[in-house]
């Protein structure tokens, strides 16, 4: 199973900017799907996780700025950021909770961290 992140770069403060990830290999069901994110010299933290069934949780500080979505079919989860702040800067990680098949134990996958710069 590979997690393929992408969309990250540089933007102004007060701008948008989308990610996405996509999940491939041997996949039988997908739980829990998000992104994590980790500023320099800070901790790892949750920005916005999302069920299979589309319950949504997020972090205090990006509530009512960030969506976090996802596509069952195309196995991938999204991110829109809008009204983007410097303190948004950071290595956004998505990460999804698998099942190779049926009646196995799920796993958590990570993707490749992709770097979000707010900066004018």
């Amino acid at each position: 199973v590979q997690l393929q992140a992408s969309g990250g770069g540089l933007v102004q403060p007060g701008g948008s900017l989308s990610l996405s990830c996509a999940a491939s290999g041997t996949i039988f069901d997908m739980n829990l799907m998000g992104w994590y994110r980790q500023a320099p010299g800070k901790r790892r933290e949750l920005v916005a996780s999302i069920t299979w069934g589309g319950i949504t949780h997020y972090v205090d500080s990006v509530t009512g700025r960030f969506t976090v979505s996802r596509d069952n079919v195309k196995k991938t989860v999204y991110l829109q950021m809008n009204s983007l702040k410097t303190e948004d800067t950071a290595v956004y990680y998505c990460y999804a909770d698998i099942t190779p098949r049926a009646e196995s134990s799920y796993t958590t996958y990570w993707g490749r961290g992709t770097l979000v710069t707010v900066s004018s």
